[in-house]
């Protein structure tokens, strides 16, 4: 795709730490380091990928970006406007503009609230359009994510998984976003299901000009969805790129690992890298150095002692490995 000259969203040098507590007297245990220094773009009419094992801090990278939860430091900046402090009054007129998508449908529905009322929501905290209008909007929305309006009436439980899931895509729709954080929004659904909204998603993106942030474990889903992709461990991004760099020119052990851990039935097709090994360390007390080293088959000694920088290696793909080159 032609990449615009301004992002749309720019984040710089995000941090964001937990603390934890035990004990009868709730003292302090440490503190969760769960985003470190992490940087990204946005471009208009394009997706970024987030890839990584649960606990690498990928959901809490989006709320950040959403400002639904402090960090301890770095910047967004959303349209040319900086989000950094902004109280929550002022951040309500951006957030009609980042609009989420949760993985969990079920939960992230009312389950007392009929399909009409759930999606009349947003329009009504925001304020907008009066109620005829609100019902015409609603209509409106239904045919892009393949819904009918016979369904309006009906509660969340009385329908599957996909079409709850859909119900959640017209639900980020109804404000107009230019922006849709997307938290693993196919991994609870089946395989046949998943094509379909990942599908309807990329459809939405032509016909609406709409811009994603695209979450998901499987690297192949991100593969499929964006047009460039990070991937996270511990907290940090290890490399990024296009879906073509990573795709065919892998370097960090990492991303390599998780293309080894989908198999394919073609023999040609299979990545010939190491599995990766072992279980994520725990966040409380992350190992030094490189942060992937107790698990890296190529693991050297200056490994274990000095963490590496993300670097670029070529246009646009950066690498946090001493080993690459």
């Amino acid at each position: 795709m032609n990449r615009p000259a301004e992002p749309l969203l720019t984040a710089q040098g995000l941090v964001k730490e937990f603390p934890v507590r035990g004990g009868v007297l709730g003292r302090s245990l440490g503190k969760i380091q769960a985003v470190r220094q992490v940087d990204l773009q946005i471009y208009p009419g394009e997706t970024l990928g987030l890839v990584g094992e649960s606990g690498s801090g990928k959901s809490t990278l989006a709320r950040l970006l959403l400002q639904l939860i402090p960090y301890e430091a770095g910047e967004v900046w959303f349209q040319g406007t900086r989000l950094t402090g902004l109280s929550f009054g002022e951040m309500i007129q951006h957030r009609r503009a980042m609009q989420m998508i949760f993985q969990d449908p079920a939960d992230s529905l009312n389950s007392r609230m009929t399909l009409g009322q759930i999606l009349a929501e947003p329009l009504e905290i925001q304020g907008r359009l009066g109620q005829a209008a609100r019902e015409e909007k609603i209509r409106s929305l239904l045919p892009l994510v393949g819904l009918g309006p016979e369904i309006l009436h009906r509660y969340p439980h009385e329908f599957s998984g996909g079409q709850r899931q859909r119900i959640g895509i017209a639900r980020a729709l109804t404000l107009d976003p230019k922006l849709i954080l997307a938290d693993e929004p196919v991994s609870s659904l089946d395989v046949s299901i998943q094509a379909q909204i990942l599908n309807l998603l990329k459809d939405l993106q032509q016909k609406l000009g709409l811009s994603f942030l695209f979450i998901a474990h499987d690297i192949h889903v991100i593969f499929f969805i964006s047009h460039r992709m990070m991937v996270m461990y511990l907290g940090e991004v290890v490399e990024a790129g296009s879906k073509d760099q990573l795709r065919q020119g892998a370097k960090h052990p990492y991303t390599q690992a998780l293309l080894a851990a989908v198999p394919k039935l073609d023999p040609a097709q299979r990545h010939h890298f190491s599995e990766i090994q072992g279980e994520i360390p725990s966040l409380l007390d992350p190992p030094g150095g490189c942060r992937f080293h107790p698990r890296c088959p190529k693991a050297e000694e200056r490994c274990r002692m000095e963490p590496p920088l993300l670097r670029e290696l070529a246009p646009g793909h950066k690498v946090a490995c001493h080993l690459a080159n």
